[in-house]
């Protein structure tokens, strides 16, 4: 996704500096030259070893290091970037870029660069502290970009929001900035499901899945990168939401069901990645009691794809079939069957790592009989395959 681009990680000296390793690593292997650029307290923090063994190029910390080249680095290396991230983004620093103020090598480079994508990190008080909201609405204000902090436990012990934005979704932001595909979704609207469900045993228990969400959150953010009015239907993760895209929060088939049946009317397109349960136990009041042997009774859930395919309109549809057998059989029939536009068949079956891994082998199946069978590739590769199919198989035809 990122072959061939330059980014500059910039390092301030926040607790989160650490951090900013996982970020570099997520840029190199997505295909990206990175050069890193440290403040005098980032190095305190994490070693410039680190970074040289992730990207392979020189750690830049020092104003006045003898130049190895007859250019100015500051200057010419943050001409040709393609994208500046600073992460983690101290309140230091950030008002230092609000004020004209370059004291350091991160700074005085950040002051070359055409636009920043910049990542706070820091003490609940601080980011609220009206000084440094003022100077992030004025780097705003200047076109730069910003990736929000998470909620949560701080360092400190304090809980609030300061927490340096997962290193994924610092990355998926970087990606839909580079993105240089045309605006092909623009004016559509998107709807994506994604993860798994949870059916309850009794008040304590649940029937769910292995499904980690990761491939419908791909989707989601390669649609908003590329236009789309985007809406994520998602069960229960651990992965933040996408920049620009409306989260609807889940739990069970029921509840997903009816969250995708009320959005589904207006969409253009509706990827069900979502695993939902096919199952639900008839539900205990009362906690089960541990005994040698128990008896589950199982009643059939809602099947959303089905359901909606039978309405369909021109709403374009893509499933997916997770099979562990006779994968491109299965696929064809649930697309026959449920009246699909589009289905991905992907192996789960043993010494598979599909469910809550980050990379896919999948074969894409169209309604008129054609397969594409695509290598093994990350999952945002696979969500831009996916929509590059229907955005030329089907939204340049009327439905």
């Amino acid at each position: 996704m990122l072959s061939g681009k330059k980014i500059i990680l910039g390092v301030t000296g926040g607790i989160a500096a650490y951090k900013a390793a996982y970020i570099a690593s997520a840029l190199v292997k997505r295909g990206a030259d990175v050069y890193v650029v440290m403040t005098e307290h980032a190095t305190k923090l994490v070693g410039e070893a680190t970074f040289w063994g992730i990207t392979g190029n020189d750690v830049i910390t020092d104003l006045f290091a003898p130049p190895k080249a007859k250019e100015i680095v500051h200057v010419a290396l943050s001409e040709n970037a393609d994208a500046f991230v600073i992460a983690p983004a101290t309140a230091n620093v950030i008002g230092k870029l609000a004020n004209g103020i370059a004291d350091d090598m991160l700074t005085t480079m950040a002051m070359v660069a055409r636009g920043l994508v910049i990542c706070p990190a820091m003490n609940v008080h601080m980011y609220e502290n009206p000084v440094v909201q003022a100077n992030i609405e004025r780097l705003r204000g200047l076109g730069h970009v910003f990736v929000e902090p998470e909620a949560g436990r701080l360092a400190c012990g304090d809980e609030g929001i300061g927490r340096l934005a997962d290193p994924e979704r610092i990355v998926a932001v970087v990606e839909g900035l580079l993105n240089t595909a045309t605006k092909d979704y623009a004016a559509k609207r998107v709807l994506v499901s994604a993860g798994p469900t949870r059916e309850a045993i009794d008040p304590v228990r649940f029937i769910s899945n292995r499904s980690s969400g990761k491939m419908g959150y791909a989707i989601a953010a390669e649609a908003a990168a590329r236009g789309a009015d985007v809406t994520l239907v998602s069960g229960p993760t651990e992965i933040a939401a996408p920049e620009g895209v409306e989260v609807v929060a889940v739990e069970t088939v029921r509840e997903m069901y009816d969250a995708v049946t009320s959005r589904v009317g207006e969409a253009d397109v509706f990827v069900s990645a979502a695993a939902p349960a096919d199952f639900r136990p008839v539900a205990r009041e009362q906690k089960i009691k541990k005994t040698e042997h128990l008896t589950l009774e199982l009643d059939r859930t809602e099947d959303i794809l089905a359901a909606v395919g039978k309405c369909k309109g021109r709403t374009v549809l893509v499933g997916f079939a997770a099979e562990t057998q006779d994968i491109e059989k299965h696929a064809a029939e649930k697309l026959e069957a449920k009246n699909l536009d589009l289905i991905v068949a992907n192996d789960v079956g043993a010494g598979s790592d599909v469910f809550g891994g980050d990379m896919n082998e999948v074969t894409l199946i169209s309604r008129g009989g054609e397969r594409i069978a695509l290598p093994r590739m990350t999952k945002r590769e696979v969500a831009k395959a996916i929509l590059d199919c229907v955005s030329s198989k089907f939204l340049e035809e009327p439905n």
